[in-house]
């Protein structure tokens, strides 16, 4: 982040207090040992293209992006550029209204957790999940507590599950592996063992 001239950070602080949002989506996947996809995003939405453009200028990270109505978007939701960018930038300039600090301060403990690798288990995202709760009022959310504890419950057992056939999978292959030496290594009845394929013993 560069060098930002006090007018206008306090000018973009002023304007996310009022227009700007903090928020941590879950996103399914199945590409993981983990159901979810847990991101922070902070954005702000306006139809004026070029006071977003500040906003990614000065911050020198995220993204503007637009849709067919109008409505321009900005939104940082790079775990490593909120923590090393948004944050501090926020904690400089701070907010005025007591709903966004207590939205900002929430931010920065969900943060935390993902910088810890909370989210990868299952008490980190209930833990996620009671911040979320206190976050934006409530807010509509695509995805409710329930139906998110219970997805990480099926994937914990999903994945107990395939541990415990790759483990017969694996014993079942030692023990091939082990009935082939053990036949390679017999004498060849009317000749000589030692002109046989000789197996190296492991290490």
């Amino acid at each position: 982040m560069q060098e930002i001239p006090d007018r206008i950070g306090y000018y973009l602080a002023g304007f996310s207090d009022g227009e700007g949002s903090f928020n941590v989506s879950f996103r399914p996947r199945t590409d993981y040992f983990v159901p979810w996809k847990v991101s922070l995003c902070f954005n702000i939405s306006q139809k004026d293209r070029v006071i977003l453009a500040c906003f990614k200028r000065y911050l020198g990270c995220g993204t503007i992006r637009g849709r067919p109505d109008g409505v321009w978007y900005y939104e940082v939701n790079n775990l490593n550029a909120i923590i090393e960018t948004v944050i501090p930038f926020f904690r400089k300039y701070a907010f005025l209204s007591a709903k966004k600090k207590r939205d900002f301060a929430k931010f920065c403990q969900l943060a935390a957790l993902l910088r810890a690798n909370a989210h990868l288990t299952r008490e980190g995202i209930r833990r996620i999940l009671e911040i979320r709760r206190e976050m934006n009022d409530g807010g509509n959310r695509r995805y409710h507590d329930a139906s998110i504890l219970s997805r990480f419950r099926e994937s914990s057992e999903t994945i107990r599950q395939t541990l415990a056939v790759a483990g017969d999978e694996i014993v079942r292959t030692v023990e091939q592996s082990a009935d082939f030496i053990r036949n390679d290594e017999a004498p060849i009845e009317g000749g000589n063992s030692t002109n046989g394929p000789k197996v190296e013993s492991l290490p």
